[in-house]
């Protein structure tokens, strides 16, 4: 018994040294530590990176060479009236430096389709980002009020414990006097030590939600604990479906990366049809050459100069061409399919949502009312315990209807915040938990 009573003494006094935080707090924190947030952060800036006209091929390159050659030859020639002739040894040089220009002027449309495509990948990583921080909003702030719910729940079964405590301190006290037999009084100790039992195994479940919101914000400290500054679940009940419906439509990030995955199928598609335009290049340069000749009447030769020159091409036939047109103008009904499917997909887990949402806020009116009665049932039990009028194992009943009456209105608004959660990620609306 003295080591139950110390157990429970240590639980209770050691959240006297947590740290109190808010949601806000929490959120702020996490965006700036979470690891997938800073993962997808970087992702988003190579795209940035990569939507140039450079990596488009729309620029041209410019290169600067320069070059050495030397050769010892030994040369005979033999003509066709007089004696051969050899030269030994005849040491030839070359030496060459220069800039030269190449540039693609036009390519049937393709560099600035490549163009658009990078800038689509951009907005795509800037959404992918948007994407991961909802999601994380949406976690960490469920998480926040998972360890309100728990926080309730321990405060509960301390209660319980309380509640305990006193049946059994009547029950000895009873039981000494001859009002009670041995029997009523071990079964108030067996609820006493039961009750004690789940207080201390709540205790986890609250270290465990701290846990997880230290994973989530990325702390160093992953034991650090946490006290939620909010004490009570508050559910927003003004939600309007109308409202969630038409910000789902406009605003739901997956839709808004399903929208650009089809730009890109159609940009994909004008690129293999630029492929039935001429193509056109020009290459420019200006270098020096030097020649040193070991043999021959003429002993050097230097030329410095200018070049310029342009390509115009055109593929005529290449086999492949229709194939690839006729597969990418199907690509692009697959990503409009896709991106209906996921709108159906949405618009039906909004649906759902809403309708869990209406529900679980009608049960806690009910058992808000549940609540009362419970109330009143127990101190009604509790003044005939105490007369001696009610059995002991009615009392633990009456007990066990107030704790299951404040666990089923405790369970009911947590799920009445998921479900306002999870409207709010749907429809896009997630950051305002950021306010």
């Amino acid at each position: 018994m003295k080591y139950i009573f110390s157990a429970i003494f240590t639980i209770f006094t050691v959240g006297v040294w947590a740290q109190t935080i808010s949601l806000k707090e929490c959120l702020e924190r996490g965006l700036e530590q979470n690891y997938d947030i800073l993962i997808v952060r970087n992702d988003q800036q190579i795209a940035d990176n990569n939507a140039t006209a450079a990596n488009a091929g729309m620029l041209p390159s410019l290169n600067l060479s320069a070059g050495y050659n030397g050769s010892a030859d030994r040369t005979s020639s033999t003509p066709v009236e007089g004696e051969k002739s050899v030269e030994k040894a005849a040491y030839d040089q070359s030496a060459n430096v220069g800039v030269s220009l190449n540039w693609t002027i036009f390519n049937g449309m393709q560099l600035r389709t490549n163009y658009k495509k990078l800038q689509e990948m951009r907005e795509i990583g800037q959404l992918r980002t948007r994407l991961t921080i909802e999601d994380f909003v949406a976690n960490l702030t469920a998480e926040y009020y998972n360890l309100i719910q728990q926080t309730l729940r321990l405060k509960n079964f301390r209660y319980a414990v309380a509640l305990s405590r006193e049946r059994l301190r009547i029950s000895e006290e009873r039981y000494k006097i001859g009002d009670f037999s041995r029997l009523d009084m071990l079964q108030a100790r067996v609820d006493f030590n039961a009750d004690s039992s789940q207080y201390m195994s709540q205790q986890e479940a609250v270290m465990a939600s701290r846990i997880r919101i230290n994973e989530l914000m990325a702390n160093e400290n992953i034991n650090e604990r946490q006290v939620a500054a909010d004490t009570m679940i508050l559910v927003n009940d003004q939600l309007q479906w109308d409202a969630l419906a038409a910000a789902t439509a406009d605003a739901n990030v997956e839709l808004l990366i399903a929208d650009r995955n089809t730009i890109i199928s159609e940009l994909d598609y004008k690129a293999i049809k630029s492929r039935n335009y001429p193509h056109l290049n020009l290459s420019a340069g200006y270098g020096y050459t030097h020649n040193h000749f070991g043999s021959g009447s003429i002993k050097t030769r230097g030329t410095l100069g200018p070049n310029v020159g342009l390509q115009l091409g055109f593929t005529i036939f290449d086999g492949n061409r229709r194939r690839e047109q006729r597969n990418a103008r199907i690509e692009i009904e697959s990503a409009q399919h896709t991106r209906n499917q996921l709108e159906l997909e949405l618009m039906a887990d909004l649906a759902n949502f809403w309708q869990a949402y209406q529900n679980n806020i009608e049960l806690i009116k009910l058992e808000k009312q549940n609540l009362v009665a419970a109330r009143e049932n127990y101190e009604m039990a509790m003044e005939r315990y105490l007369l001696g009028d009610l059995p002991g194992i009615d009392m633990r009943e009456a007990q066990k209807s107030l704790l299951d009456a404040e666990e089923r209105i405790l369970a009911a608004e947590y799920n009445t915040k998921l479900c306002e959660i999870s409207l709010m990620q749907i429809s896009g609306n997630v950051l305002q938990y950021l306010q």
